[in-house]
Parts: C-alpha cells; structure tokens; sequence
C-alpha cells in the first residue's frame, strides 16, 4: 500500500527564529494515530535564522540523524562533538543512555534549512556517540546513494544501531529508478523538490511523504527532475 501525504498535511509553525514543519507528533504536536512509520519516530523540516538555533538540551534512547539541505548548521554535544554541517554532510547521534547538545546556525547571513529524523534505537542503553560523513552529490544523480545504514558498511556511510538505509537520489527528468526490498519491510519517502511519480499511479510534489508497505519493487519516474529522501525500514 501507498499512502500519499501532502506537504500541507504537516504540522507547521512558527517561533520568530525558526519555521518548523513535523511530519509526525512532536513537541506541542500530538496526533494519536501521527506517532511514527515503524522505528521512524521524528521527520521535521527546519529553517534556522542566522545566529538563531537550539541551546543545550538533553536526548536519551533515540538515533538522531540531520541532513543539511542549505546554510549550516553547528553541533557541539558533551561527549567532545564538535561540528559544523553543510549540505553534502550527514550527521548520526546516538543519544543512548544520555547526551546534552546544542545545535546553532553561525551563520551571519544565511537561513539554515535542515532535516532531521529520530529514529527508534533497534537496543536501548547504548553508549552516546556522534560522527558526521561527507558524501558525494554527484553521486546520487539518477541513482540511489545511502548515506546512512545499519545494512551496508562503508567509510562514507553513517553507522545507526537501527536495521535501515537512507538514500538520497536526484533525477533528472524523464529518468526512472528502481528500489526493490524485502517483503515485510517498509518505505519512507520524502520529496525535497520537484516531482515524481511511484508505480504510475502515484503523484507528489515538493516536500510531499509517501509511506509504504506491501511493496517490494518501487519505480520513481519524474517528469520535470526532483530531489528526494527514500529510506528502507523494517
């Protein structure tokens, strides 16, 4: 099954410094039957003022992925952490047992666009740690390139403790992909820009969701190119 979500079915809101979007109960947000798609438990869509951002506060028992879209984005965490990330960076953190962070756009002039998805650990109590990869963007052009994953080993990916893969892909027009998976797992994807069409019959546009399950070969065509997020999930 392909369940379409618009854009606009999100949750979105305003504080002055930061435009946020949930893709799922967070926060002042909460929709009993909106919690989360298996172990994905958090999707939001953030634009960070410059020199605005998230003081020091606290995680536990949650796999935090970002993924720097525009601007950036600096990381400073209690077990040494410290990092800026910008678009072509990717960052994991185990929050485990306890961690303390602080995520703040240094930017003076530019707007921080960031996804950042939770994920649910596959074990709880595990020791807090953080890294950041780089990744190559010309590598996702019309081709599925995972950028974090539990499954595929390799320097340039993130590690989770969750059974996932995140991808990132760019197609160009009139170009199709095809993802196939395991039955009993699911999908989530994400539409950064453009559009695109799944199994022929299904149409999203920009920052539009699907969530699927029951399907093990998924064809992604667009007609005018897009951007998108495709992760494998249990």
């Amino acid at each position: 099954m392909i369940r379409i979500y618009p854009s606009e079915s999100r949750h979105s809101g305003s504080h002055g410094w930061l435009h946020y979007n949930f893709s799922f109960s967070f926060a002042d947000y909460y929709d009993p039957d909106n919690v989360n798609f298996g172990p994905l438990r958090v999707f939001n869509d953030d634009f960070i003022h410059p020199q605005k951002g998230f003081g020091t506060h606290p995680h536990r028992e949650m796999e935090i992925v970002t993924v720097a879209l525009a601007g950036q984005l600096h990381h400073e965490d209690n077990t040494g952490g410290q990092e800026t990330l910008r678009p072509g960076e990717v960052q994991r953190m185990s929050a485990g047992t306890g961690i303390l962070h602080s995520e703040v756009n240094n930017s003076e002039d530019e707007t921080a666009n960031i996804l950042q998805l939770w994920f649910m650990p596959s074990e709880q109590g595990l020791k807090p740690s953080y890294e950041q990869k780089s990744y190559d963007q010309g590598a996702k052009r019309n081709n599925l390139l995972p950028i974090v994953s539990n499954r595929i080993q390799s320097e340039r990916i993130a590690f989770i403790h969750q059974d996932l893969t995140l991808y990132l892909a760019d197609l160009d027009a009139g170009h199709a992909l095809t993802f196939s998976q395991e039955a009993g797992r699911r999908i989530y994807l994400f539409v950064i820009e453009g559009d695109l069409t799944l199994n022929k019959e299904h149409s999203l546009s920009k920052r539009d969701a699907a969530r699927i399950t029951d399907v093990t070969q998924l064809a992604i065509e667009s007609s005018s190119g897009a951007s998108f997020m495709l992760i494998d999930l249990p």
